[in-house]
C-alpha cells in the first residue's frame, strides 16, 4: 500500500495553519471539480485525493495520527510484513496491533466534501482510498444502493453560442415508456467535445437511489468567417485599396456584432490586426475573451472605366514617375 503525503497534494508545508490549509483546499477543488472538467478521468482523481488530504488535514486528531504515521512509516511495514510472517490474516482496519503513543481508532464524523457528495459525483460507493481506509477505517455505515446508469446525448450549438450560452431542450425516455424533456443549459466556452455534465438527469437508480448523470456532448457548428483557435479566432475581411492606402476605419463582423477596425496609411495586402477581447470565452474564464485576429485583404473594382480608368492612369503615371526618379537617384 504506498503512503500518501496529503501535505504534497494540497502542497501546504508541514506547519501549515489550519487557514492556509483551508485556501489551498478550496482553491485546488474549484481548479479540479468534474463540473469545471467534465469527463476528464485525471481531473476526477486528483479531485478524490485533493478531498481526502483535507479531510485528515482539516482535523485535529486525524492530522496528529498522520503526522505520527509519517514518521514511522517504515517501521509499520516491518511490522505489518511480521504479521504476515506469523500467519495474520487481512489488514488491521483500524491499526490496533500496533502502538502509535498516540489515540487510536475512532470513527470520525468531520467532513468537507461529503462521502454521500462523492458518490453522487462517481458513482463509487467508497470513495477513500485503501490508505485512509486502513490508517481511520473509512465511514462505510450501510451498504449504499447502486446509483442509475449514466446517459449520452449530443448537442449542436452555433459559434456565437460559445460567447452567450446555450439552451436546449433534450427528449429522453422515462420510466414507463413514455418521455421527459430536460431543458438543458449549455455554458459558455464549450468546444467540440466538450462533455457537459447535468447531475441527476440520468436513468433513476433502483431501491430510490439516486440517479445517474446526463453528459451532453457538445459539437460547434463550423462557421464561415471564422477558425477557431482555442479562444482566439481568425478572419479575413475586405478594404477598399484606397483605405489600404490612405487609411481609414474598417467594420469588421466579429462572432456577436460588428467591431470597428482602424487601418493606419500605407497598410500592406494580407497584413493582420489583432481585436482584443474580440473571440471567445473558455469555460474556466467565461467572463475574459479571446482575440479576434483579421487579416486584411484589398478590394479591387470590378469595373475600371471613365473617370475612375483616367484616374488610375494619373496613378500609374505618378508612380512610374517616382521610379524613375528613384532610380536616377
Amino acid at each position: 500500500m504506498e503512503f500518501k503525503d496529503y501535505y504534497e497534494i494540497l502542497g501546504v508545508p508541514r506547519d501549515a495553519d489550519e487557514k492556509a490549509i483551508r485556501a489551498a483546499y478550496r482553491r485546488l477543488a474549484r481548479r479540479y471539480h468534474p463540473d469545471v472538467n467534465p469527463g476528464d478521468s485525471a481531473a476526477e482523481a486528483k479531485f478524490k485525493e485533493i478531498n481526502e488530504a483535507n479531510e485528515v488535514l482539516s482535523d485535529p486528531e486525524k492530522r496528529k495520527k498522520y503526522d505520527e504515521l509519517g514518521s514511522r512509516w517504515k517501521e509499520y511495514e516491518a511490522w505489518q510484513r511480521a504479521q504476515e510472517r506469523a500467519g495474520a490474516s487481512g489488514q488491521p482496519s483500524d491499526w490496533s496491533g500496533f502502538r502509535w503513543g498516540a489515540p487510536g481508532g475512532g470513527q470520525y464524523e468531520y467532513y468537507t466534501t461529503s462521502p454521500e457528495d462523492l458518490r453522487d459525483l462517481f458513482g463509487t460507493e467508497e470513495p477513500f482510498s485503501d490508505f485512509f481506509q486502513t490508517l481511520f477505517g473509512g465511514r462505510r455505515g450501510r451498504p449504499q444502493p447502486r446509483r442509475g446508469t449514466d446517459l449520452e446525448a449530443g448537442v449542436e450549438i452555433e459559434l456565437p453560442e460559445v460567447v452567450t450560452g446555450a439552451t436546449r431542450v433534450i427528449t429522453l425516455p422515462s420510466v414507463g415508456g413514455g418521455t421527459r424533456r430536460i431543458e438543458a443549459k449549455i455554458p459558455p466556452g464549450v468546444e467540440t467535445g466538450t462533455r457537459v455534465r447535468l447531475a441527476g438527469q440520468g436513468e433513476p437508480g433502483p431501491q430510490n437511489a439516486p440517479s445517474g448523470d446526463l453528459y451532453l456532448v457538445v459539437r460547434v457548428r463550423p462557421h464561415s468567417r471564422f477558425v477557431r483557435e482555442g479562444a482566439s479566432l481568425r478572419g479575413r475581411v475586405e478594404a477598399p485599396f484606397t483605405t489600404l492606402v490612405l487609411g481609414g476605419e474598417l467594420e469588421v463582423p466579429t462572432p456577436t456584432g460588428r467591431a470597428a477596425l482602424r487601418i493606419p496609411p500605407g497598410t500592406s495586402d494580407g497584413q493582420t490586426f489583432r481585436l482584443r477581447g474580440q473571440g471567445l470565452p473558455s469555460m474556466n474564464s467565461p467572463q475574459q475573451r479571446g482575440d479576434l485576429v483579421v487579416e486584411v485583404h484589398a478590394r479591387l473594382p470590378r469595373q475600371v472605366d471613365g473617370e475612375r480608368r483616367r484616374l488610375f492612369e494619373e496613378l500609374a503615371r505618378l508612380e512610374g514617375a517616382d521610379a524613375s526618379s528613384g532610380a536616377r537617384a
